[in-house]
């Protein structure tokens, strides 16, 4: 009973780090998928004032946050299109610690971004529509995943 114990702590030791590395970029992953994919495109009830301010209500009750973000990127594409810019990553992105590329293509995206001029207590976007090539943070260098959204080409 003593090696199986021993290989059991062994293997505890040795994966853990990777197992927890796997769950976290998974959660990456996830997480792109629903804060910055709206496909196809969902149409708030008027109430929320515009496709943007609804939306952002959304995104920032996912963070569990009161912040007012001031730029928020949403794509119009299938996931299958935007995970094809990932495929190879050459490019290593020091400021994101994480890999990152141009895509390709152009995507329908919608900017969300915060009004100056408004109480402190609010939180009011306006929104832009968009087709535009996407420089995006990858989850390795090789049949990646999108995880990030770092700016607009």
């Amino acid at each position: 009973m003593a090696p199986a114990v021993a290989w059991l702590l062994f293997l505890q030791l040795v994966q853990g780090p990777t197992l927890v590395m796997d769950i976290s970029i998974e959660v990456a992953i996830q997480n792109f998928r629903t804060m910055h994919i709206d496909y196809p495109k969902v149409n708030y009830p008027e109430g929320f004032q515009g496709y943007c301010n609804g939306l952002m209500a959304y995104v920032r009750g996912r963070q569990q946050s009161w912040y007012c973000p001031k730029r928020h990127y949403v794509i119009h594409a299938p996931w299958t299109d935007i995970e094809k810019s990932c495929k190879y990553c050459e490019s290593f992105c020091e400021n994101y610690n994480e890999y990152c590329t141009l895509s390709e293509d152009s995507f329908p995206l919608t900017i969300c971004s915060l009004e100056t001029k408004q109480p402190p207590t609010s939180c009011r976007y306006n929104s832009t529509l968009n087709n535009q090539r996407l420089y995006l943070l990858c989850s390795q260098k090789y049949d990646a995943k999108p995880i990030g959204i770092i700016g607009l080409y």
